[in-house]
């Protein structure tokens, strides 16, 4: 059974709706990577740092001691529900654009890939296996990349006039 929608045709109040929650949850999410620029975590060196401390660097800017793991699962666990969520209803506005079903699939699909790779990615940080900084870049850039286009798609159907309804059927 195919769900078939378009956010075009939806009532005006009710795009209305769905562009306050897409802006609301755009500034969450991109304050979110502000915050991960702040932390000096945009960078293999400082994710590494960010999660294992910087105790042996010699000139550094602010300390930072290895996160307990306690605070890692806390990390994680709040970041991958928190996440699903946000991809889980980004995924079925994006099912309602005139996208292709290719793109479609990659935008409700891939995140969910990358929130599992950076996050695993970053508890395997902290368990010492640093070349996966370089990983969980690439995931956190992909991952992005997703939510970006997939607002763009939302927000181009919601701009869209209503489809008219054809008289014959």
């Amino acid at each position: 059974m195919e769900i078939h929608y378009s956010l075009r045709n939806f009532s005006k109040p009710f795009k209305c709706f769905i562009a306050a929650f897409i802006v609301v949850l755009s500034i969450g999410f991109f304050t979110g990577l502000f915050f991960v620029g702040k932390t000096e975590s945009n960078s293999p060196r400082g994710m590494i740092e960010n999660y294992n401390g910087n105790e042996g660097v010699n000139e550094i800017k602010v300390m930072k001691f290895k996160k307990g793991a306690r605070e890692m699962l806390t990390i994680i666990h709040t970041h991958i529900l928190s996440l699903s969520f946000i991809f889980f209803f980004l995924g079925i506005l994006v099912w309602g654009t005139e996208a292709s079903v290719l793109w479609k699939s990659i935008l409700s699909i891939e995140p969910f890939v990358s929130v599992l790779t950076t996050f695993g990615g970053i508890y395997l940080i902290w368990l010492e296996y640093h070349f996966m900084s370089y990983v969980v870049m690439i995931s956190g850039i992909l991952m992005t990349l997703s939510y970006t286009i997939g607002v763009c798609f939302i927000i181009k159907s919601l701009l869209k006039p209503p489809l008219k309804k054809n008289s014959i059927g």
